[in-house]
């Protein structure tokens, strides 16, 4: 087994059993919530997910911290003292300052260590997205894949990574300043669904609309059946903001229309549902184009 050991940060909302099974290293974000602050492990240790969302319908306002150049130190340098590398897979630049924190952190220990390789890759992905070059990378170092072998599979398919998200609540974009006022008003009153993906430069936006919530679902299968690489052979990561019977409805449709056998369903942690809301879906698979 290659002598080197990958981390991630929360944004990656893998399963906590799943992470642990990959052995990566996950570094938690921070979110404040009801006057209190919690750092988001995958494990749910200081807040479960629902209650998260309970939260948030409850009208509880929150925000979110990135992960910062000290955290990234105190949990890379152990590990280069021991003789180990390190690729960092890291949360979009376009939505955190976390990438640029551990950029920072790799550099600074590069010089204390300029024996060890220390890589950091910016995934330009989000939530399962990112959770899913993480899973990837994990099953290549099982593999014996080397260190520079995975970081550059990693580069190479990040911008083939397909990430489209749907929101049922559009006030939650609002208020993260996504769409307009008026916007959110007018869609609420006509049922208006945005259908959302993360572009090449890791910034989430909007690229259409449906009319009601079966059909806004319909239209994420929609792009994963134009743009899938061979699908049947993927593993489909989907995640969901407490909303489980329409991350199974998702995946039902896309097995029925395309073959696909193999699914992840997890959560949308605080991180991304603080900006995105109860009741939102996402979808991630490898297509022609994000």
């Amino acid at each position: 087994m290659a002598d080197y050991v990958i981390i991630t940060d929360s944004s990656c909302d893998l399963p906590g059993d799943l992470a642990k099974e990959l052995e990566i290293v996950v570094l938690p974000l921070s979110f404040h919530i009801g006057g209190k602050d919690y750092r988001n492990y995958l494990d749910e240790r200081e807040m479960p997910i629902q209650e998260f969302y309970r939260l948030i319908r409850a009208g509880e306002s929150c925000t979110t911290a990135a992960v910062n150049v000290d955290s990234y130190k105190r949990a890379m340098e152990p590990l280069l003292r021991q003789g180990k590398d390190i690729l960092d897979i890291a949360f979009s630049s376009g939505l955190s300052a976390t990438c640029n924190s551990a950029k920072i952190a790799c550099r600074e220990l590069a010089e204390e260590y300029p024996e060890r390789k220390i890589f950091v890759v910016d995934t330009l992905a989000a939530s399962l997205g990112q959770g899913l070059l993480v899973y990837h990378a994990a099953k290549r170092r099982q593999a014996g894949e080397s260190i520079e072998e995975v970081r550059d599979w990693v580069e190479q398919n990040k911008l083939h990574l397909c990430h489209w998200f749907t929101v049922d609540d559009l006030n939650h974009l609002k208020r993260g300043g996504r769409i307009s006022s008026a916007t959110a008003l007018f869609g609420t009153m006509l049922n208006i669904k945005p259908v959302m993906h993360v572009d090449d430069e890791g910034h989430l936006i909007p690229v259409g609309k449906t009319r009601g919530r079966r059909a806004s679902l319909d239209a994420l299968a929609d792009h994963m059946e134009d743009t899938a690489i061979d699908p049947a052979s993927q593993i489909v990561f989907i995640s969901h903001g407490d909303c489980p019977e329409d991350a199974n409805y998702l995946a039902s449709e896309i097995k029925r229309r395309i073959g696909v056998k193999n699914f992840v369903i997890g959560n949308v942690g605080p991180v991304i549902g603080t900006h995105s809301g109860p009741g939102t879906m996402a979808l991630f698979f490898f297509g022609t184009r994000r």
